[in-house]
């Protein structure tokens, strides 16, 4: 793989990521292949429709978008970032961290891996109470 190909993965995530912020759907659609393959949280999904309900999420707007690492490693781009979010009923604000690996083919991506904190996110959004877990 060549550095221009590694250039352009690198947008494209870039792309991608944008989109949680703009709610472009078009721009989504340009970057996601349909059948994208999405793991995580201990589940396995197919289906950029899976992407394109996170990233229109009723009552939910994400205000910022902060990537702390990007390190692109042959077809595949690995991304620590952090979130913003309101929920809007409340205006309530959390910060949600989250490392994601995307793999992708032909300009798009076709595979994606990670974890989010949506724990600290729901406690942030005051949807959780805020108190340590009891087991």
């Amino acid at each position: 793989m060549d550095d221009s190909e590694r250039e352009r993965n690198v947008a494209t995530v870039r792309r991608y990521l944008r989109t949680f912020v703009t709610k472009d759907l078009a721009e989504l659609r340009a970057v996601v292949a349909d059948d994208v393959e999405i793991y995580g949280s201990g589940t396995a999904v197919r289906g950029r429709h899976f992407v394109e309900a996170a990233v229109s999420s009723p009552g939910l707007t994400v205000l910022d978008q902060e990537i702390v690492e990007l390190y692109p490693a042959g077809d595949r781009v690995v991304v620590s970032f952090a979130q913003t979010y309101r929920r809007d009923a409340t205006g309530a604000t959390a910060v949600q961290s989250t490392c994601k690996m995307y793999r992708l083919a032909g300009g798009r991506i076709v595979q994606f891996w990670g974890e989010q904190d949506v724990y600290g996110l729901l406690r942030g959004l005051e949807m959780l109470p805020d108190r340590p877990i009891e087991f």
